[in-house]
């Protein structure tokens, strides 16, 4: 399942390839009905709120978006979604993102769960050709280029009640703006006032909207905090320093496609995961100028490995249905930070975020 920073580029893409154009719209499956009735109408945009995406639509393209006119394409792509894209050079450069599909008109396997891509865009003058595999469920054709999307657990047309009803139903997006601050309470006092374990609260979209296994076994390894510790036995400053933390990092993933945790003098120390045979992909892997994955997290499938800090071997186990990664020496902590800063000099945030990961 693409994490939030994956659906805030597809969202971006998607504004580019087809903001402000009449569109196309049809199910090849059959089963999105409502395409017969969104063909011919304007996109006027993209969202994206954690890991939903929302195409919004009009009759026209002066129509206010608040009208009441205006309809969403409501898309979650869950664990089998997937988007393909095919165009005119430069038409758009997030090729296929969610689950592994083909692309379009190509044979060989398509991307990974984590939407990366390094491949040209299927087609130049003959994309208007590509006939849609039958298991498209809804194919968006504009002036440029297409986007066909299959195996999603959520496509369906709202309307503005519709819409806030999902956003409603979420925690705060650590990649939309947060201006005064409320969007880092709300992700405190969440946390805060629960006695799940924080790596469960972390995986709540109710809790915080975007974060896969993936940032989930990062952060909390950046933080020094054990997966089993309570929300409720950290402090608001805990709290603060793992969402602005989050915020860094995921902007950085928005921004390139990568999740990069590891910093520069620590990826050379046991540059090995340990993964299944298709391996945790990212957008560029064939890239010899970016950090290798091998090289870009600290726990995250690196189950039996020694830590590439302390050498202590790291840990996996169940957590809510999700395998969580964990150091148990340098993720230690299980009370509140004040008992952290007695035994270790060096805050839980001495390791810097996304960005110094990126100046590479």
């Amino acid at each position: 399942m693409p994490e939030g920073h994956t659906v805030h580029r597809l969202a971006a893409a998607f504004d580019r390839a087809f903001g402000g154009q009449r569109v196309r719209t049809s199910s090849p499956q059959g089963r999105f009905s409502e395409a017969a009735q969104l063909d011919g109408m304007v996109l006027l945009g993209a969202e994206a709120v954690g890991k939903h995406l929302f195409l919004s639509v009009a009759p026209a393209r002066d129509v206010d978006r608040g009208s009441s006119a205006v309809r969403f394409v409501h898309v979650h792509l869950g664990l089998y979604g997937s988007w393909t894209f095919a165009g005119d050079p430069g038409f758009s450069d997030a090729h296929a993102i969610g689950a592994p599909r083909l692309r379009i008109g190509e044979q060989e396997e398509g991307l990974d769960a984590d939407g990366s891509g390094a491949a040209d865009a299927v087609g130049t003058a003959d994309w208007r050709r590509l006939v849609p595999r039958p298991t498209v469920r809804l194919r968006i054709a504009g002036h440029r280029g297409i986007a066909d999307l299959t195996g999603p657990t959520a496509c369906e047309v709202l309307d503005a009640d519709g819409r806030r009803a999902v956003l409603d139903r979420l925690g705060p997006d650590p990649l939309r703006p947060d201006p005064d601050g409320r969007e880092r309470r709300r992700f405190v006092e969440a946390v805060r006032r629960s006695r799940t374990t924080i790596g469960a609260l972390l995986m709540n979209q109710k809790v915080v909207a975007g974060i896969g296994n993936i940032y989930r076994a990062e952060l909390l390894f950046r933080a020094r905090l054990d997966p089993s510790v309570p929300g409720r036995d950290l402090s608001a400053g805990m709290c603060e320093g793992m969402w602005e933390d989050l915020v860094a990092l995921m902007a950085y993933g928005a921004r390139t496609g990568r999740i990069v945790t590891t910093q520069p003098e620590h990826r050379a120390i046991e540059a090995r995961l340990v993964e299944r045979s298709r391996g945790t992909r990212q957008n560029g892997d064939e890239d010899p100028s970016v950090v290798p994955r091998e090289e870009s997290f600290y726990v995250y499938h690196r189950q039996t490995l020694p830590c590439r800090l302390c050498g202590t071997v790291v840990c996996s186990a169940d957590l809510a249905g999700r395998t969580v990664f964990w150091c148990p020496r340098c993720q230690s902590v299980r009370s509140r930070r004040a008992a952290w800063t007695r035994e270790h000099p060096a805050a839980p945030w001495a390791l810097e975020p996304g960005p110094r990961a990126a100046a590479v």
